[in-house]
């Protein structure tokens, strides 16, 4: 049962750009965001625990139309989530307690740490953190002005396009996943991924771009 629920955590975790990146596609439309992206996270949580691998589909293939899904109910029963004031107040009591936390370790806490130290779930910890997130965007260097877009032509072929994503960054070798995922999932500074690594910033500056191009080939 541990093991089962470490194996819903970690879909979750590693998976919740899909839900900002399904929550954008409403914004707008008299819901605010921070209530769209929590029905998304019931929708992603929902997908995680009746997840079977065996039947021969990604995840994101999977969870994506149980996250739209959840966020459309919204539409449907304008009370089923009313949570954005509340959210963005555990959020900010998260990330408060990650500063903490860091100011003590002297590094940003694992979501395991953080969760412990809530007395919640590494899920949710992770959803807290992420909820103040933008949808992920792909840019080239520190600075750079260069982006990793996906032309899209209508909400359908967005969430496609996202769905080749992220099948593609799952095709990178362990350590450059790991390098995007940090960047671009986590909101990590180069600087950080970096000590993670073990590398210089100007070596992760260096491999982020070159992973980057390899993604915009995969995705041409």
């Amino acid at each position: 049962m541990i093991e089962q629920k470490s194996g819903r955590n970690e879909l979750v975790e590693n998976n919740l750009g899909l839900v900002h990146a399904c929550a954008n596609r409403f914004r707008g439309r008299g819901v605010e965001y921070d209530d769209l992206f929590q029905a998304g996270c019931v929708g992603i949580i929902k997908a995680a625990d009746n997840f079977d691998p065996s039947r021969g589909f990604s995840f994101s293939t999977y969870a994506v139309p149980v996250i739209l899904g959840e966020i459309k109910r919204i539409f449907r029963d304008s009370g089923s989530v009313k949570v954005g004031r509340a959210l963005k107040e555990r959020s900010r009591a998260a990330l408060k307690r990650r500063e903490e936390i860091t100011l003590s370790l002297g590094r940003e806490p694992t979501v395991g740490e953080l969760a412990q130290s809530l007395g919640i779930e590494a899920a949710e910890a992770a959803m807290l953190i992420n909820a103040s997130m933008p949808v992920m965007s792909l840019t080239v260097g520190e600075d750079a002005g260069e982006q990793l877009d996906v032309p899209v032509a209508s909400p359908e072929d967005e969430i496609s396009d996202l769905i080749a994503l992220r099948q593609a960054v799952d095709s990178l070798d362990e350590r450059d996943k790991h390098m995007i995922e940090m960047r671009y999932y986590d909101g990590m500074t180069q600087s950080a991924v970096a000590a993670v690594l073990g590398m210089t910033q100007v070596q992760v500056s260096r491999r982020e771009k070159a992973v980057l191009q390899l993604l915009r080939k995969k995705l041409n």
